[in-house]
């Protein structure tokens, strides 16, 4: 097996999106763009706050991404909340479309990405904490961080 190349350049990341759900499953998918989305990414203007992805008629589509409109773009300029286009393997999408019909579960992209200048976007099948998960959470990582910190107080010496 060849050496896999990894040079990858993250667009944006959605890191609220660990934060508000279980994270079960991880998917690649790329995504359909226009010309001045792509010049747009390159510059890192976007945000996956609020986005979500859904499967409609066999096809899968990215939704409330926000890709603000590149600074050079003429009248030809994009939409920057336009619903874009998942490109999946069709076997993918029906294993996907099969699970969100789960109780609970859906899809949430974590963050973009360029590999070998293709845009992709990386998706979660994921299932919403509630508000005593984020508690238990944020306490889980407070106390890692303070074992980190005393850990590394006791190196110095």
């Amino acid at each position: 097996m060849g050496q896999k190349n990894t040079k990858m350049k993250i667009v944006c990341e959605n890191r609220k999106a660990r934060h508000d759900y279980f994270i079960q499953e991880t998917y690649e998918a790329g995504i359909a763009l226009v010309g001045t989305e792509v010049k747009a990414l390159r510059e890192g203007k976007a945000n996956l706050k609020d986005s979500f992805a859904l499967i409609r008629n066999g096809e899968a589509f990215l939704e409330n991404v926000h890709i603000s409109p590149y600074e050079h773009g003429n009248i030809f300029n994009h939409d920057p909340l336009r619903i874009r286009k998942l490109l999946m393997h069709k076997a993918e999408i029906v294993k996907l479309f099969s699970k969100t019909q789960e109780k609970g579960l859906t899809l949430v992209p974590l963050k973009i990405y360029f590999v070998k200048g293709k845009a992709k976007v990386e998706l979660a099948l994921a299932s919403g904490k509630k508000n005593y998960d984020k508690r238990q959470s944020i306490a889980e990582k407070t106390a890692k961080r303070e074992i980190d910190r005393a850990l590394k107080e006791r190196q110095k010496y």
